[in-house]
């Protein structure tokens, strides 16, 4: 009897080619339909396997969540990482901006998972933490900017994340516009956050007339603001910022001065110890002579 062979289109799929494809699968209904939405019945009918390999595989929705989800995040943050490795700041925030905005070209599906939702349960990060994770590399960067101009790097952690956040929540709104294109998106990104940098004001605060809307909001007025009022705010925020910026004028000016000084006593104690070591050499080879003759004498009193 002639023995029929099976197709080789229907061969049976090993232990990790059945995994991944549980994995694809799953990406991709978490995409569409969150966490809640999907369920162990839709991964294995659409798998065409039943419910136990997919609980031996991971052991239930949430582990291939977390799966899913790791993989995600940490092909993002490699995107993001090998970005920041430029040399200048401004090609960093670029090249990061391009990164979010290529992975979500690219990965739309896990994209949406990311932004979607993080289900407590599945032991994985949430996408706040992934903001997180992005914007504690992106803190080295502001901190080496904020020291050459004189700022507080202190203050870095805290404008990563609203640098990073500002990129995000652009990404999200992308996600489905897609228009205009990721080049021009990123610029834009890029512009508002650079130049928002270059003049930056190192002691921030609330203008007067923002002051002076607060104030009027809390007991109620019988009228509005005259022009007169209008005209003595605008006045008085002209002044303030006129105010602020010879502050940081000042300030920069301070800074330029500080790191002279620090230039000059770096190179006063350079050349300090580079005279201390022409000294300990002269020494050294003064030594080495006086050994030599003592040898030399020692022979000379004890001929062999």
């Amino acid at each position: 009897m002639e023995t029929v062979t099976e197709p080789r289109s229907r061969r049976r799929m090993s232990g990790s080619e059945r995994r991944e494809q549980l994995i694809q699968i799953s990406r991709t209904l978490f995409a569409e339909k969150g966490f809640d939405g999907t369920s162990i019945e839709e991964i294995a009918a659409t798998a065409q396997v039943s419910k136990p390999v997919v609980y031996e595989h991971f052991g239930g929705k949430e582990g291939v969540y977390a799966v899913v989800v790791d993989r995600e995040m940490q092909k993002l943050l490699g995107m993001i990482t090998e970005a920041l490795a430029a040399s200048h700041s401004l090609v960093k925030l670029e090249r990061a901006a391009l990164a979010l905005l290529r992975y979500i070209e690219e990965s739309s599906e896990g994209f949406r998972i990311l932004v979607r939702d993080s289900h407590a349960a599945s032991g994985t990060g949430t996408f706040a933490s992934l903001i997180s994770e992005i914007a504690s590399q992106v803190e080295d960067v502001l901190a080496d900017e904020f020291a050459a101009r004189g700022y507080d790097p202190k203050l870095a952690p805290m404008y990563a994340q609203m640098l990073v956040g500002m990129v995000a929540l652009t990404g999200q709104w992308w996600l489905d516009v897609r228009k205009p294109g990721r080049e021009e998106v990123a610029a834009h990104l890029v512009n508002l956050a650079w130049n928002g940098l270059t003049g930056l004001n190192p002691n921030p605060r609330i203008t007067a007339t923002s002051r002076a809307q607060t104030a009027a909001a809390k007991p109620p007025q019988p009228r509005g603001t005259s022009e007169k009022e209008l005209r003595e705010l605008e006045k008085a925020r002209d002044k303030e910022l006129k105010e602020a910026e010879k502050v940081r004028q000042r300030e920069l000016k301070e800074a330029e001065k500080a790191r002279v000084r620090e230039l000059k006593e770096r190179e006063r104690l350079l050349k300090e110890a580079e005279k201390a070591r022409e000294r300990e050499e002269k020494i050294r080879q003064r030594e080495a002579r006086l050994a030599e003759r003592a040898a030399r004498l020692e022979q000379v009193d004890h001929p062999e």
